[in-house]
């Protein structure tokens, strides 16, 4: 999905780049030097540049009778009425003459006293708003990175005493019992039981030899 909108976006950019290009060509404005007065001598070409401003692309249309012409020069020919530095040399009566590239362009004409007496143009030619810009890097569309799954925690076991060393003598406990090597506990031994009280005859008996022990040392002192 990413590069297929990746791929849209470079066609649509490109698109635009080549509309850009030809926009140009038909927003170029076309300028009558002169307006209804054409180019003639006495008028103020000063005074007619007021007010407009001159892109790439557009257009001079020099229209005038059969005594003058136009010459396309440079800032020496033109600040000097110098017609032997024109580059380009124009005499039809008509000529539509496009401002390709950036910067000041000068035009004269070369009839003797005609540039002298202000027959003459200095056109400014800026860039044209609609000219292409160099479109910005695609930037890639990094998909987020995809959570980490937690490893599960360990189990822990739980905790088994060790096994008595048989070595180990059996070491009493705090009821008195004794734990054996198997880790089984054993009784502590029976307490043996009290004596029997004594029974009715005993007590005769002894009644008995205590009376006779009285008699006998009752006759040694008489």
């Amino acid at each position: 999905m990413a590069t297929n909108g990746l791929s849209k976006m470079a066609t649509a950019t490109v698109l635009l780049v080549v509309i850009m290009s030809i926009v140009p060509a038909a927003v170029a404005v076309t300028y009558t030097v002169g307006d209804v007065n054409g180019w003639t001598s006495g008028v103020d070409y000063t005074v007619w540049l007021t007010g407009k401003k001159f892109r790439v692309g557009d257009i001079l249309e020099f229209k005038y009778g059969p005594t003058h012409s136009v010459d396309v020069t440079n800032k020496a020919g033109y600040d000097d009425c110098d017609s032997s530095l024109a580059v380009e040399n124009h005499s039809d009566g008509d000529n539509k003459i496009e401002l390709k590239t950036v910067g000041t362009k000068y035009f004269i004409c070369p009839t003797p006293g005609h540039c002298i007496s202000g027959m003459k143009l200095a056109v400014t030619v800026i860039a044209s708003t609609s000219s292409p810009a160099t479109p910005p890097p695609q930037s890639s569309v990094v998909p987020p990175p995809s959570p980490t799954p937690l490893p599960p925690s360990p189990v822990v076991p739980p905790l088994t005493p060790p096994p008595p060393s048989p070595d180990t003598p059996d070491m009493p406990r705090s009821d008195g019992t004794h734990e054996a090597d198997s880790g089984s506990t054993t009784p502590p031994p029976p307490t043996p039981p009290p004596p029997p009280p004594s029974s009715g005859a005993s007590r005769g008996l002894m009644s008995y030899v205590v009376v006779v022990i009285s008699l006998v040392l009752a006759c040694m002192y008489a």
